[in-house]
């Protein structure tokens, strides 16, 4: 292990200290047992495993196909965050309803970590519409996502020091890992032309998937499902479709495909067939023993899909799924 570097990396993430040092558990404390850890998210649960390795037992509250937005806690829930050592959320109100609960365990003394929330904000997307607010699909930038490694490194760095060097080296380990993974998003993303990186999906997850790939990104729903899609809505972004001759829009794993259904219906009513390009996962990863299980295998699927489906000639999508709507 380089020194160096360790003492680097610890001293970038010094402001977390002064924000989180009133834990009570927080220190050198020697542990005889795993340090218990619970995160609302499975994509949040899989990057903590990575970068603590062995010396932690995480359980993550929102499995395959939950969506965060809409997520309400159960007792059984509070009672998992209340046995915590550590909690890691997103934030950035991505975990609409219960942003309350977080907040109380923080009180209680548990150490509470908001991952998006101890991010540079220049670094995030605060779009015209929410005024005040930032998107919290961080995940969808590796670089945003290398950033969110390293906020957990220094977290269990504080409240484990003993181990401290293992999760320096975990981090700087998977930080390579994320590397090898951008490298093929930008690969995959090379073969597909320019004219038809156009990413049209359920809501606003992929903001940051268009602004660190060059893609314009257009959602049904805003940033939250927690609003609906209107008939206004449906319409403007169909009339798009239509004029543009785009050739697949894409449904989310964690979402209702209805309302891409009623858009895909109303485009056709316009005389284009779009073609239904496939499941995303935007808010949850795959099922547990799937590739898509992790956030490297999940990015990866999705970044498969939108360009296979993308790379469809206009004939082809025009003679494909236009009626499953």
């Amino acid at each position: 292990m380089k020194i160096k570097t360790y003492i680097q990396l610890l001293l970038l993430f010094l402001p977390l200290v002064l924000c989180t040092a009133c834990n009570k558990n927080n220190g050198s404390v020697k542990r005889e047992t795993s340090i218990k850890v619970v995160t609302t998210t499975g994509i949040i649960g899989d990057l903590v495993r990575n970068i603590a390795g062995e010396n932690v037992e995480v359980t993550s509250l929102m499995g395959t196909g939950v969506d965060p937005h809409l997520y309400k806690a159960s007792a059984g829930d509070v009672e998992k965050l209340s046995g915590a050592d550590i909690i890691f959320y997103n934030g950035l109100n991505l975990e609409g309803k219960i942003t309350d609960i977080l907040g109380q365990m923080r009180k209680s003394g548990i150490f509470t970590v908001g991952v998006a929330e101890e991010i540079d904000k220049s670094l995030l997307f605060s779009p015209e519409q929410y005024e005040g607010y930032y998107d919290p699909h961080i995940w969808f930038d590796v670089a945003l996502w290398k950033e969110a490694a390293k906020v957990v490194m220094k977290a269990l760095s504080l409240y484990d020091a003993q181990n401290a060097s293992v999760y320096v080296y975990n981090t700087e380990s998977y930080l390579r890992e994320l590397g090898l993974l951008q490298n093929y998003i930008q690969k995959k993303i090379a073969s597909l032309h320019p004219d038809m990186r156009v990413l049209i999906t359920a809501h606003d997850a992929f903001n940051y998937f268009g602004k660190g790939y060059g893609f314009e990104v257009m959602g049904l729903q805003g940033i939250s499902t927690d609003s609906e899609a209107s008939i206004a809505d449906i319409k403007s972004l169909s009339e798009i479709i239509a004029a543009r001759k785009i050739p697949a829009v894409f449904v989310e794993t964690s979402i209702s495909p209805r309302y891409m259904r009623a858009l895909q219906a109303s485009v056709k009513a316009r005389g284009f067939d779009v073609d239904m390009g496939g499941s995303l996962y935007s808010d949850s990863m795959g099922s547990r023993g799937t590739k898509e299980a992790t956030y490297i295998g999940m990015f990866k699927s999705n970044v498969d899909t939108i360009v296979e489906s993308l790379s469809r000639t206009i004939e082809v999508a025009d003679s494909t799924v236009a009626g499953d709507g």
